[in-house]
């Protein structure tokens, strides 16, 4: 089951961004500094009483004249309403209600999805109680008072985004166990077109058109008898105008299908090369420790000679050092060369991304590992590996007790990492490990 999306809809200098940051705190889903990957506050992970959800902030640039505002906020709401399970809908009680805010409420209320009516920059709700009903007449149902600057009312609006979380909404019952797999790019790589090839008819809008993909659209695709969802999302506005607008839409739908995929296949334009949004795009899937297919496209418009492929794929490897293991195809989707190796691909990965190792082999690897390359010491202090044992798949993730976690390098940590794959195929998938604490005398553990 994937994690709920919640996108945060509203005008400039509602407090959007204030609100984003509020609720996200400082667990920004991607926080490493690894070149490449995006570290815009576009996303993040949320966690509330045991609930987990993925919050988008439509954002958006100041608009030069009303008419602007009015269409930069529909489109803020589109997206919102294509992507998102709940939308906060952030209006400003200093301001009061405005045509743009009615406007947008027309839209929502016609979506049909679960709508939570938050009323920024209440400091007193005594004072402020009529700036607050004003905007019953939105119909939305009861506008919740906050003050996102001062953290007020924070709870109870996540309680209002959360109650539906158990209702089943976001099961994917009969589709469940049929593999999810993101077709994720910048635009005009050929995501549709290679979908189309894949499905053997023109399902999907193909055009040279950057952008004209306007939705996901989910493609069942069956091959050798087993089933495949395939989503497709190039996630850009047709109409917007503004560079740094089309990047935010861009990543807000590709976070949005690939928190549903299991697998991510990142394509690249073989004619153009691999391009940092290209890096920003694979970052989030590598984030999220999700399978990952790099399927380099448009191979047969490439001048070849023998060795042409390795060195692209060395090229690819060196801007994509944060994931080494990625798969890396050469494909195209207008003659449909090697695209049935997508699927084998795609199954090696979905393979790999469930792989459990028993205990017993796994410490049996950390014991030679460690036996061949003697762990760091810090001030006379060394570092002692006492066991790993798997705790989760999807990605594989492990649990190493040591002594003392200041210890553990990171260097250390890539190559107990490097051992395992050494002995085990984990191609196409992320691993993850989880370092704690033991004490040689009691066992306890932190």
């Amino acid at each position: 089951m994937s994690k709920p999306i919640v996108a945060v809809v509203g005008r400039p200098n509602v407090g959007k961004s204030t609100l984003f940051n509020a609720l996200a705190g400082g667990n920004i889903s991607i926080v490493q500094d690894t070149p490449g990957v995006t570290r815009d506050r576009i996303y993040a992970e949320v966690s509330w009483t045991g609930y987990e959800f993925t919050l988008i902030d439509t954002g958006g640039i100041e608009p030069e004249s009303a008419d602007v505002l009015l269409r930069q906020m529909r489109e803020q709401a589109e997206i919102a309403i294509d992507t998102a399970d709940v939308i906060i809908f952030l209006v400003d009680a200093k301001d009061g209600l405005v045509d743009a805010d009615a406007s947008v409420a027309d839209m929502l209320r016609r979506a049909k999805k679960p709508v939570v009516l938050a009323v920024n920059k209440v400091d007193s709700f005594g004072k402020q109680q009529a700036d607050i009903f004003e905007f019953y007449s939105l119909g939305l149902g009861d506008p919740l008072p906050i003050s996102a600057a001062n953290r007020q009312g924070l709870g109870e609006l996540l309680d209002e985004v959360t109650k539906d979380f158990d209702a089943g909404l976001f099961e994917e019952e009969e589709e469940e166990k049929i593999p999810r797999v993101a077709i994720v790019g910048r635009p005009n790589v050929g995501k549709s077109s290679m979908i189309n090839r894949l499905l053997g008819e023109n399902r999907l809008l193909v055009s040279d058109i950057a952008g004209t993909t306007r939705d996901a659209v989910d493609t069942k695709i069956t091959y050798n008898k087993k089933e495949y969802i395939f989503i497709d999302t190039a996630g850009l506005r047709r109409k917007s105008r503004v560079k740094e607008e089309l990047e935010r839409y861009s990543i807000i739908r590709t976070v949005t299908a690939v928190e549903r995929a299991d697998v991510v296949v990142v394509v690249i334009d073989a004619v153009e090369g691999i391009a940092e949004q290209d890096a920003k795009i694979a970052g989030i899937a590598h984030d999220r420790g999700k399978g990952i297919v790099v399927a380099v496209n448009k191979w047969d418009a490439v001048e070849k000679d023998t060795n042409t492929s390795v060195e692209y794929a060395r090229k690819i490897r060196q801007i994509l050092s944060y994931m080494p293991y990625a798969e890396i195809l050469f494909v195209s989707a207008m003659s449909g060369q090697r695209l049935p190796k997508l699927f084998s691909a795609i199954d090696l990965v979905l393979e790999n991304q469930n792989r459990r190792i028993s205990t017993g082999l796994l410490n049996q690897i950390l014991a030679e590992a460690v036996a061949l390359n003697t762990p760091p010491t810090d001030k006379g202090r060394r570092l002692k590996l006492y066991y790993m044992t798997q705790v989760a798949v999807a990605p594989p993730t492990f649990v190493i007790f040591v002594n003392d976690k200041k210890l553990m390098h990171f260097s250390y940590q890539r190559y107990i990492e490097n051992k395992i794959r050494e002995s085990f195929d984990f191609r196409g998938t992320s691993l993850r490990f989880i370092v704690r604490e033991r004490s040689e005398k009691d066992g306890t553990r932190d």
